[in-house]
C-alpha cells in the first residue's frame, strides 16, 4: 500500500468518531449518514495530499465533514454514483449506539430543529471545541460563535421543555 494511502487511513480510523458525530446531526435516517459517510471520506482524501498542517487534524476533518454535510443537503439533484472506497474498521456503528440513550434522543431532536449552522456550532461546542476552534473550522468571527452558542443554547433549552412537556 503506498505511504500516502496508509496514512490517509490511519488518520481515518482515528478521526472516523467525528464523522458519525456529523453524520448523526444531520442526517436521521441510517441510509443517509452512511452515503453522507461515504462522501466525507471521498473529500477528505481528495484534499489529504494538499493538507499543509497536520497538526490541526480534528479541525480540518470537522470542517470538511460539516461542509459535505450542509452541501449535500442544499443539493437538489442526485449527487453522482463515487465509488464506495474501503471500511476503515469494522467497528459498531457509534451513531446507532449513541441512538439508544433516551436523554440524547431528546436532545438529539431538539438539534434536528436547528438550522445547519447552529447545528454546526453546538456540536463543535458538545465536542468541548474553543470558540477559537469553532471559529476556524465554521468561518465565523470568535465574537459572533460566542452570541450563536448563547442563542442556540436558549433555543434548545426551550425546545426540550416542550418535548419534555409533551408539546412537540
Amino acid at each position: 500500500m503506498p505511504p500516502l494511502k496508509e496514512e490517509f487511513l490511519e488518520v481515518l480510523s482515528k478521526y472516523q468518531g467525528i464523522l458519525h458525530k456529523v453524520n448523526l446531526i444531520y442526517f436521521r435516517n441510517k441510509a443517509d449518514r452512511e452515503d453522507n459517510f461515504q462522501e466525507i471520506v471521498y473529500q477528505l482524501w481528495k484534499s489529504f495530499p494538499g493538507l499543509k498542517n497536520k497538526n490541526s487534524m480534528g479541525s480540518w476533518i470537522y470542517a470538511v465533514a460539516i461542509n459535505t454535510s450542509i452541501s449535500r443537503i442544499r443539493k437538489t439533484m442526485r449527487v453522482e454514483y463515487r465509488e464506495k472506497l474501503p471500511e476503515a474498521t469494522d467497528k459498531m456503528d457509534i451513531a446507532e449506539e449513541m441512538s439508544r440513550n433516551e436523554s440524547f434522543q431528546h436532545l438529539l431532536q431538539a438539534i434536528y430543529k436547528l438550522n445547519e449552522t447552529d447545528k454546526s456550532i453546538i456540536l463543535l461546542y458538545l465536542e468541548e471545541k474553543s470558540y477559537g476552534e469553532i471559529s476556524e473550522i465554521t468561518g465565523i468571527s470568535k465574537s459572533n460563535v460566542g452570541v450563536r452558542i448563547k442563542r442556540a443554547k436558549e433555543k434548545l433549552k426551550q425546545k426540550l421543555i416542550h418535548l419534555d412537556h409533551g408539546n412537540e
